[in-house]
């Protein structure tokens, strides 16, 4: 079988493309074109190489992984280690995922004039069962990416917060709200909302239960230690939502607020904390609302 250079040449930088696309599609990197066909081609030769020569070095497990590496590089120039490892990782599944579909596709069709030498196919039908391959790979990891991209997506609308006041602590689950924009309008720091039975363990009870005589200013029958250590600390926020365009939500400025999300710890000391006084969800897979503006 005649074995042309150009064709094996072609077939390889067809497929890295696609493969480079692919990992810059899935890293979320702006392709750049000249340097997607760089690496390719650097790709390609290296095949045609490892395909020709007779000595083994060409074929080894670590000359793969430094080409990998100069290829990633070489196309899209991560700025740190750690971009460089994750941009490497995913070049190597979708490599393996088109690659999977590539050997399938030969196991199907079973071409009679194809060769692998040196781990380089070579023959006929590469050309058609690698942009087949491409196709078919392309369709598992999209949607492979759109099904654990709905699961992590749900799953980083929640964050963990810890809300220090009065020297209690309270840890619980917030949901991240793009509408919860409310602030004091006096000393215009941020509210994060709270279900006021999750506030039991951090404030008294006489406070959590009498939000709306708190608000019309009755603090009649409440202890003076009660007075004197809390009350100080009350705001009255002001909110709009929907079927309550005038609302009034007592808040207290809390000591600290620790958010823990996605592996970022951020600290927040002129927070207030607003008093729901229902509960934000029926089956409590949350307790507080917080806003972009404290992340």
């Amino acid at each position: 079988m005649t074995i042309y250079i150009d064709i094996v040449l072609i077939e390889n930088l067809i497929m890295n493309y696609i493969i480079l696309y692919g990992t810059g599609v899935l890293a979320k990197v702006p392709p750049k074109q000249v340097r997607i066909i760089i690496a390719s081609l650097i790709g390609a030769t290296y095949a045609i190489i490892a395909y020709m020569s007779k000595l083994k070095i060409y074929s080894t497990f670590i000359l793969k992984i430094i080409l990998s590496i100069i290829i990633v590089y070489i196309a899209f120039n991560p700025k740190n280690i750690k971009k460089m490892l994750k941009q490497l990782v995913l070049f190597y599944l979708v490599s393996f995922v088109f690659g999977g579909a590539a050997f399938f596709l030969i196991y199907v069709v079973k071409p009679q004039e194809i060769i692998m030498r040196n781990g380089v196919f070579v023959g006929t039908y590469p050309l058609k069962i690698a942009i087949l391959g491409a196709i078919v790979g392309f369709i598992i990891i999209v949607l492979t990416y759109k099904i654990i991209s709905n699961k992590l997506s749900k799953k980083s609308l929640f964050c963990k917060i810890k809300i220090k006041l009065c020297n209690n602590e309270l840890n619980t689950t917030a949901l991240i709200d793009t509408g919860n924009l409310l602030k004091d309008p006096i000393s215009n720091m941020p509210v994060i909302v709270v279900e006021h039975t999750a506030l039991y363990d951090i404030l008294p009870k006489q406070i959590l239960n009498n939000l709306e005589n708190i608000l019309g200013g009755d603090l009649e029958g409440f202890p003076d230690e009660i007075k004197e250590k809390y009350v100080s600390k009350l705001k009255v926020i002001p909110f709009s939502s929907l079927g309550k365009q005038n609302g009034m939500l007592l808040g207290i400025k809390a000591d600290e607020i620790n958010i823990e999300r996605e592996e970022e710890n951020i600290t927040k000391d002129n927070v207030i904390v607003g008093i729901y006084d229902k509960s934000l969800t029926k089956r409590g897979e949350y307790r507080a609302l917080i806003g972009m503006n404290l992340l």
